[in-house]
């Protein structure tokens, strides 16, 4: 069930998965990466050993990246019942997973606040109980943010989530580059969407233009940490933005 709720820390949950693994003699590997050579043969044996993506399965969370959110949650609590969440950059749901679970969006803890989650995506996300989903659609086109609008309660958002990435290009610069934009025009939809004192959890890679990222956050927001996930490999790029307390840009007029 996508319910399974996890009642400790990820980093504990993922050794007794990890314990479970190895007594079960989960070593396929190798096996399944005959007839295959290069790059192919070493990003499937990455894969197949990677902890997280056996933990994810165990969890039936629909993909590894649903542990970084689980870790952010554990460490600052940025989803609780009862909140509202734009889940950016969706697909395949792993996210939404995690906040319907937090936020009570299902109504499956009667004793608590219900929450509601809204993932937004180019590529299509099967269904999940207790999240809408707006699927195929550009979170950066006027016309989807209208639709966010009229489908989010009260037409704002406690939390906004972004796990979002252009395709790499392979050229480290230019995608670091076009992820800092995607992030910028993201942000500044936060006045139309996000909620005073709401947070904003974003992806990027680490590059010579974060810093444009952190300042505007920095002029928005009263507390904003870099993050790097256990989950996030290690010979990856990846961090995260985490930016609390909404208090809307320094100096900006309200309409």
């Amino acid at each position: 069930m996508p319910t399974c709720l996890l009642l400790f820390s990820p980093t504990r949950y993922l050794k007794l998965v990890c314990a479970s693994f190895q007594r079960q003699g989960f070593h396929t590997a190798g096996s399944r990466c005959k007839n295959r050579t290069g790059a192919e043969h070493l990003w499937l044996t990455r894969h197949l050993r990677d902890p997280f993506v056996k933990a994810a399965k165990v969890a039936s969370y629909r993909c590894r990246s649903a542990f970084k959110l689980l870790e952010v949650n554990e460490r600052h609590q940025i989803l609780r019942p009862g909140l509202r969440v734009l889940d950016c950059g969706a697909a395949p749901g792993a996210w939404s997973q995690v906040a319907v679970q937090k936020v009570n969006a299902a109504g499956t803890d009667p004793s608590s606040p219900v929450g509601f989650v809204l993932g937004v995506d180019l590529l299509h996300i099967l269904p999940l109980e207790g999240a809408t989903f707006l699927c195929p659609a550009d979170v950066t086109d006027p016309r989807t943010s209208q639709r966010i609008l009229e489908v989010l309660p009260g037409g704002r958002a406690d939390v906004i989530l972004s796990d979002m990435a252009p395709n790499a290009t392979g050229f480290r610069d230019l995608d670091h580059d076009r992820l800092i934009s995607l992030c910028l025009t993201l942000l500044s939809m936060t006045p139309d969407i996000l909620q005073p004192r709401g947070t904003f959890l974003c992806k990027t890679w680490a590059g010579s233009q974060s810093h444009r990222l952190q300042r505007r956050l920095t002029e928005e927001f009263q507390n904003v940490r870099i993050i790097k996930p256990e989950a996030s490999r290690k010979e990856s790029s990846e961090v995260y933005f985490l930016a609390t307390q909404y208090q809307g840009r320094k100096g900006a007029v309200k309409q």
